[in-house]
């Protein structure tokens, strides 16, 4: 019951999400390195509007297990009065990849859906981007569980 209503409350921000139309994040392409729990690549996209996507693959060692992960999230940006340059951002997504038991030599399939919440801001007289977010997952498989641990700061040149 838990996960029913934590999946309604992503849907239901989404469709919230999808009528918020202003302007808000000032590049059009980021791409760098995010930093954190899970460090890898990301490429942001804008969508136009304040809507962008963000592309992340990235490598993690948790429990004795390695894991491979690419996500792709759906973000709304919004301008925060007063602070030029700076916005904060949520947003939803999935995550697929795989997870590599190292105790027992074999591998298995990783799914998940994946929310996020944080505060980007671009330099106004540098290409330069930084994004420090909250990434939860409810991961799907091959277990099912509430990760929290999504912490995570992006440095990415602007285009």
């Amino acid at each position: 019951m838990k996960k029913f209503f934590t999946i309604l409350s992503l849907i239901v921000l989404t469709t919230l999400a999808m009528y918020n139309t202003s302007n808000a994040q000032n590049y059009k392409n980021a791409i760098g390195g995010r930093f954190g729990t899970a460090n890898g690549v990301t490429f942001k996209t804008s969508l136009g509007g304040n809507k962008m996507i963000d592309i992340i693959a990235n490598f993690r060692s948790h429990n004795d297990n390695d894991y491979f992960r690419l996500t792709g999230l759906y973000e709304i940006y919004n301008p925060i009065a007063g602070a030029q340059g700076l916005t904060w951002y949520y947003g939803i997504g999935g995550t697929i990849g795989s997870v590599n038991y190292k105790r027992y030599d074999n591998s298995d399939l990783y799914l998940s859906l994946d929310g996020v919440l944080g505060l980007d801001y671009k330099i106004p007289t540098a290409p330069i981007n930084f994004s420090l977010d909250w990434k939860p997952a409810i991961e799907l498989a091959p277990d099912t569980q509430f990760d929290g641990a999504g912490l995570g700061l992006s440095v990415r040149f602007t285009f």
